[in-house]
C-alpha cells in the first residue's frame, strides 16, 4: 500500500485536468459521485399513530406546516442537485440520506422538480426509531443499478426496549461493476456522550457484521459504508467497533479505510458545536476501492460539501450549517449537517 497517496495523487491530478469523461494521454475516465447527508427532519405534516412526530405537526411546538414542508423538500432538492457537480453535473449518482420520515417524504423528495429530471429512484424501509426516522438511498438509475436491498436491525441484548435506526443494505452495479452499499445512522449523544459509547459501538459492530458477511461472499467486494455515525473517525467505534483504518498506507487486504480522519485532522469538520467542528458524517471505503486494477472502479476523494448556501451568514451561529430552526425559531436553512461525499472514477478500456 505505500504507494496509494503518490497513485491517488497522480489520478487526481489528471482528473482535476480532465474534468468528467475528458482525455489526456489517451485516457478517458468515467467519474462518478457517492454521497451522504443527514437531512435533519424531513417530517410531513400529519401526527403518525405510535411515533414522536407531534412536534412537526401545524399544532406542534414547532408549527410544521404545508408551507415549511415544502421550503424543506425544496431545500434538501437544491442542496443535493449540487453536491459534486463540479465534476458530477445533476446531483450524486447514489446518496445516502437520513432522518427520513417515511416513504412519502423521500418519494416527496425523489419527485421534486431538480431530483426528478436527474431520474432519482429510491430505496426505504420503515424502521422501529420511536421518533419515526430512517435512513433511505436515493439513486441515479442511469449510473446505479440496484440489484438487492435488505434492512439491518440492532438489538442491545441488555436493552430490549432500545430501538434506533436500521442499517440499510443496498448492493447493485455502479458503471457496470459490483458494489455494495451500508447507510447508517448511529445512536445519538443524547443523554451524555460516554453513557451512550455503548449503543454506538453496538451499531459499529453490527455494521462491521455486514462488512464480514460480504467479505465471506466476495473477498474483494468494493463496500462503501456512510452515514451520520454521532461519533468522530478517531473515536473507539470506528477504530474498534467497526476496524477502520485512517492512514491510507497502513491499509491491508480485507480493510476498510477511512478518509475522514485525516479531513477532521486538517480541522474541517460537518456539524458545529459550542465552537467546535465534528466530522460525524462519513464515507469509508474498502480496500478493494482503494487498489483497483486499470479498467475497474477506484476511490479517488473524499470531500465535506459546505457551500456558502448552506451556511449561516451571521449571528451566533456564523460560519456553522444553516438550519431550519436555530434556537427554535423557524429560519427556513437546510440542515444542521453539512453533506459528505466521495468522488470514484473508472478508466474506460479501449
Amino acid at each position: 500500500m505505500k504507494n496509494n497517496r503518490l497513485t491517488i495523487g497522480l489520478i487526481l491530478g489528471i482528473f482535476l485536468i480532465l474534468t468528467t469523461a475528458s482525455q489526456a494521454q489517451d485516457k478517458k475516465f468515467k467519474v462518478g459521485t457517492i454521497a451522504f447527508y443527514n437531512l435533519e427532519n424531513l417530517f410531513d405534516t400529519l401526527d403518525t399513530p405510535d411515533v414522536n412526530d407531534v412536534d412537526f405537526t401545524p399544532a406542534g411546538s414547532s408549527m410544521w406546516n404545508a408551507a415549511r414542508y415544502e421550503k424543506k423538500l425544496a431545500n434538501m432538492s437544491e442542496a443535493i442537485t449540487q453536491i459534486g457537480s463540479e465534476v458530477f453535473p445533476g446531483g450524486p449518482a447514489i446518496i445516502g440520506v437520513s432522518e427520513v420520515e417515511n416513504r412519502q417524504v423521500v418519494m416527496d423528495l425523489a419527485n421534486t422538480p431538480k431530483m426528478k429530471a436527474a431520474g432519482y429512484q429510491f430505496v426505504h424501509f420503515d424502521g422501529p426509531d420511536r421518533r419515526g426516522i430512517d435512513v433511505a438511498l436515493l439513486y441515479r438509475p442511469a449510473v446505479f443499478r440496484v440489484t438487492s436491498t435488505r434492512s439491518a436491525r440492532l438489538i442491545v441484548a441488555d436493552k430490549p426496549d432500545f430501538r434506533t435506526r436500521d442499517q440499510l443494505v443496498v448492493s447493485g452495479l455502479f458503471y457496470g461493476e459490483p458494489i455494495d452499499v451500508i447507510v447508517n445512522h448511529w445512536p445519538s449523544r443524547s443523554g451524555g456522550e460516554k453513557s451512550s459509547i455503548p449503543l454506538r459501538r453496538a451499531a459499529a459492530e453490527l455494521c462491521r457484521s455486514l462488512v464480514d458477511s460480504i467479505y465471506k461472499s466476495n473477498s474483494t467486494a468494493k463496500i462503501i459504508i456512510m452515514g451520520d455515525l454521532n461519533d468522530d473517525p478517531t473515536d473507539p467505534s470506528l477504530t474498534e467497533g467497526l476496524k477502520t483504518i485512517s492512514d491510507i498506507d497502513n491499509v491491508k487486504t480485507g480493510d476498510l479505510f477511512n478518509p475522514a480522519a485525516q479531513m477532521l485532522k486538517d480541522g474541517i469538520g460537518s456539524l458545529a458545536y459550542r465552537d467546535s467542528w465534528n466530522l460525524f458524517d462519513q464515507i469509508i471505503v474498502s480496500e478493494p476501492l482503494l487498489n483497483a486494477k486499470a479498467g475497474k472502479l477506484k476511490f479517488l476523494k473524499y470531500k465535506v460539501f459546505n457551500a456558502n448556501f448552506l451556511t449561516q451568514k451571521d449571528g451566533q451561529f456564523a460560519g456553522y450549517p444553516f438550519r431550519t430552526y436555530s434556537g427554535g425559531a423557524y429560519t427556513g436553512g437546510y440542515s444542521d449537517h453539512f453533506p459528505t461525499y466521495i468522488i470514484v472514477v473508472k478508466e474506460i478500456i479501449k
